[in-house]
């Protein structure tokens, strides 16, 4: 068995599904433990029942509720002993432009994505300087810019992005804790096929994918995702921090599409 997060303690947000649940399964697969984080009980029972309860621990909690990151980083160090890692996963996703768009809807977005992300980096930060730990966000490559209809999302993911690049350099100077990014393009997540089958999609879409949004014939698998995030977590990184990484087919800023290409819904992490 690989062992590059050998002896690590990882906390992993939303991985009871989707991206997190497969970095969740890399994250043991390469010697860690894991705290197993989201909404969805019963799939977290499952997820740490195919993990081992030796290796994986479950929490179900809404990130905004007031004392929630203080919680996790308390149940991964009774259980584990330590803090090695924080995946900040977890994401709201949902569709609306500027004319579907009020501020009640748009702060719950920023609450979930962004400030969430934020508040456990801070509630995580005694562990981590213990041990030179670090703190991969999941952003989206919609940070860039966005679609029309993923206005607030768009937003929430390049707020995280700035609050990357800052607290790397920061955190990395003060306290030798590194903070980077990714940017996961067009995955095949539970999530994300169940949006598409309420766009009206038959459940065969993701095998028919425009090769202008998909060059490769189809779409990215969560553990494709899982794969690159070791990296980060791992002591082989080195002392990168501060970075954002897009993880797409295809060049994602100054990219041409043909005028003529298909139209479908729009992709989301």
């Amino acid at each position: 068995m690989s062992s590059r997060l050998q002896d690590k303690v990882v906390l992993v947000t939303g991985s009871c599904t989707g991206i997190g649940k497969a970095i969740a399964q890399r994250c043991v697969a390469e010697g860690a433990r894991v705290v197993i984080h989201g909404l969805e009980k019963d799939l977290g029972e499952a997820l740490v029942a195919e993990l081992g309860k030796d290796r994986a621990v479950l929490h179900i909690e809404d990130l905004t509720a007031e004392g929630s990151s203080e919680r996790l980083v308390q149940l991964a160090v009774s259980t584990f002993g330590k803090l090695d890692a924080v995946v900040n996963n977890a994401a709201m996703v949902s569709a609306s432009n500027i004319h579907t768009t009020d501020l009640a809807f748009f702060r719950r977005m920023l609450e979930v994505n962004t400030l969430a992300p934020f508040s456990l980096i801070k509630a995580a930060l005694p562990e981590l300087r213990k041990v030179r730990g670090a703190v991969l966000n999941i952003g989206s490559v919609n940070a860039w810019s966005g679609e029309p209809n993923l206005f607030p999302y768009s937003v929430s993911k390049g707020a995280l992005m700035t609050l990357t690049r800052n607290l790397g350099d920061t955190l990395m100077r003060e306290d030798g804790v590194r903070v980077n990014q990714i940017n996961p393009g067009w995955v095949l997540t539970e999530n994300e096929a169940q949006r598409k089958r309420e766009h009206g999609l038959a459940d065969d879409w993701y095998t028919q994918v425009p090769k202008v949004y998909a060059p490769a014939g189809r779409i990215l698998w969560p553990a494709e995702i899982a794969a690159a995030v070791v990296y980060w977590l791992a002591d082989e990184s080195g002392p990168i921090s501060g970075q954002v990484v897009d993880l797409e087919q295809h060049p994602f800023i100054g990219r041409n599409p043909p005028k003529d290409a298909t139209t479908i819904p729009t992709p989301a992490k």
